[in-house]
């Protein structure tokens, strides 16, 4: 291929032993018919590069009931980051952005100082069966730009850059990966890509970045002669060679995620992210006595402050 080096090590060397650090396996959560499988934060990691929140949603199918219908929220200190394999979300903020995301497309908004938005399905699309399978994430932002003015980008299809040879496909979501850029702009080094291997093929995953994970999202994978199924997060350890396999009868499909490490340690609560304890108590009351700005045509509900 002219867009990926060798693949090395091959399994069975002695260099591909021990490349894994962490494997994790999120629990379903069941919301209705409707099932989550939340893969970071876990006890065992928080992040893997800026990724401080990574949700597998679905795969799911709805009838005339159920389904993504999300009231307005708030968002500091992190990126939104939406792709879908499956199914439609509807998008609203309060910087006015208003869009449906549809599968293969990448909706990254940028919360920074502060954000709302909503997430639900059109009153026709939910008139119809339809299906629903995608990754809703988090990418923390760096000190310096937490308090930034929010933002917000989509990306659609076609605008995201894929590589393609002989049973191989990468589409390249953020940051850069064989040479192939997104045209999202990213806070950190960041990279993020959707690779599909038809059985028998195989992809290195670069050692450049310090951080570097995939999450297995259908079909199964082998690496250094171990498989792994559908639905589970794969810590690699910085700088190896790492060459991921799909094995089996069917294609396997997984997201490469990762990047920079984070500049320090951050404080989580409900929506909010930052590395400030302080500045998380200032958001919740921010909330609290609605000081945050409304979302253009959908500013009637809201989801208020947890009280725990």
């Amino acid at each position: 291929m002219t867009w990926m080096p060798d693949l090395d090590p091959a399994p069975g060397d002695a260099g591909a032993c021990d490349l894994i650090e962490t494997v994790i396996v999120p629990r379903a959560r069941d919301l209705g018919g409707f099932e989550v499988r939340r893969a970071l934060p876990s006890a065992k990691r928080q992040m893997v590069g800026p990724f401080i929140f990574f949700d597998q949603m679905g795969p799911a199918e709805f009838l005339h009931e159920g389904g993504i219908d999300v009231r307005p929220h708030p968002h500091i200190g992190l990126a939104t980051v939406t792709y879908l394999f499956d199914g439609e979300i509807h998008h609203r903020d309060s910087l006015g952005s208003d869009l449906a995301i549809r599968p293969g497309e990448l909706n990254w908004m940028t919360a920074g100082r502060g954000i709302v938005h909503s997430e639900r399905e059109d009153p026709e699309v939910k008139g119809h069966k339809r299906k629903l399978f995608g990754i809703q994430s988090w990418v923390a932002l760096p000190k310096h730009a937490e308090e930034n003015a929010p933002a917000f980008a989509h990306v659609g299809r076609e605008g995201l850059p894929v590589l393609e040879d002989h049973g191989v496909n990468v589409r390249v979501i953020a940051g850069e990966m064989f040479g192939a850029r997104s045209p999202v702009e990213t806070a950190s080094e960041t990279i993020y890509a959707d690779v599909s291997l038809e059985p028998g093929r195989a992809m290195p995953v670069d050692a450049s970045h310090e951080d570097r994970a995939i999450y297995t999202v259908g079909g199964t994978v082998e690496i250094a002669g171990e498989s792994f199924e559908a639905g589970q997060l794969l810590v690699f350890k910085p700088g190896d060679n790492i060459t991921v396999k799909a094995v089996g009868e069917i294609p396997a499909r997984f997201l490469v995620l990762g990047g920079e490490p984070m500049d320090g340690p951050r404080h989580i609560w409900w929506n909010f992210v930052s590395s400030s304890k302080e500045r998380i108590e200032q958001a919740k009351d921010d909330w609290k006595r609605m000081r945050f700005d409304t979302v253009p045509g959908d500013a009637e509900e809201f989801i208020p402050l947890p009280e725990r």
